[in-house]
């Protein structure tokens, strides 16, 4: 079905469900208001909706949900299965998919049965010999809560005992804790819209590494799209990605994330089954390599609700 030949009054009343109360929040009040205009300006009969702000039950009168509800409750299948329960077509990934691509540790799992490939890790607890994980991952090494986004919670741990001290400042945050190899040949985006495969990005950072400032707060992050992978490398990348998906079983919407080692290796990061849509994010620059503008890019989402 091509977008042309949709009725924007075929998608019913529309609730772009964004804001709710996780460390996102604020990422996710940009994204609703982009998405929002976008559809708007397509003749969508569409309406901002922040969970935090109005009870969740009134969803039931809307005909459909545009998802762009950052982090938990959102992305981790908690409003899948609300608007499966109340039987409200939404955009992106059902309730089980949704909550597995939310704990990086879990996901990594299934990938990890699958034999795709995965950035080195190891989970921390309070029993953990840090300094034993230092000398295995190597130095610098990156430390992260498993289920939260935006790159939230990030660390670059570079000098030794350094892991140990990061530690417990990251209790406070969702899910397992995961210490991470550094890979250093290039960080990488590839998203998907429905069986598609998007030019993929390559992110370049000023900083050390690609955090929640680079991403959204400063303009002299470089993105380049299309990426310098080479003919296979992209062609490799793609296939994982949608290898990776699948494996979730994903649906609608998506973005993966790589790095590559010096020597060209690419490696699943984590997967994003609710992504960015503000001025800043990937999946709209990817579309629009493609030749897909903003609005169109939100209406084909929505579409996949039809």
């Amino acid at each position: 079905m091509t977008t042309q030949s949709i009725n924007p009054q075929s998608f019913g009343k529309v609730a772009v469900v964004c804001g709710g109360f996780s460390s996102e929040r604020e990422v996710s009040l940009n994204s609703g208001k982009a998405v929002l205009n976008a559809l708007l300006s397509k003749g969508v009969d569409a309406y901002h909706f922040d969970p935090a702000e109005t009870d969740i039950s009134t969803l039931r009168g809307y005909d459909r949900v545009f998802n762009v509800l950052h982090g938990t409750f959102g992305e981790d299948g908690s409003l899948q299965g609300v608007l499966d329960g109340f039987k409200i077509p939404y955009t992106g990934c059902g309730v089980l998919a949704s909550a597995i691509a939310m704990d990086k540790f879990r996901c990594r799992l299934l990938w990890q049965a699958l034999n795709l490939p995965n950035v080195p890790y190891v989970v921390l607890d309070d029993e953990t010999d840090f300094n034993a994980v230092e000398r295995q991952l190597g130095l610098p090494l990156f430390v992260k809560p498993a289920a939260e986004g935006s790159s939230v919670g990030v660390m670059m741990i570079e000098e030794a005992g350094g892991l140990a001290k990061a530690y417990p400042t990251l209790k406070q945050y969702h899910g397992a804790i995961l210490a991470e190899k550094a890979i250093t040949g290039g960080e990488y985006a590839c998203s998907l819209l429905g069986d598609d495969a998007l030019p993929s990005i390559r992110i370049i950072p000023t900083g050390k590494f690609y955090d929640y400032e680079a991403k959204y707060l400063r303009d002299d992050t470089v993105y380049q799209c299309p990426s310098d992978l080479t003919a296979e490398q992209e062609q490799q990348m793609q296939k994982i990605a949608k290898q990776a998906f699948a494996a979730i079983g994903g649906k609608g919407w998506s973005r993966v994330d790589f790095l590559k080692g010096d020597d060209g290796t690419l490696y699943l990061l984590e997967l994003n089954t609710v992504p960015g849509m503000t001025d800043h994010s990937l999946v709209p620059m990817a579309a629009k390599a493609r030749g897909i503008d903003f609005a169109e890019l939100c209406v084909r989402i929505l579409a996949q609700t039809l």
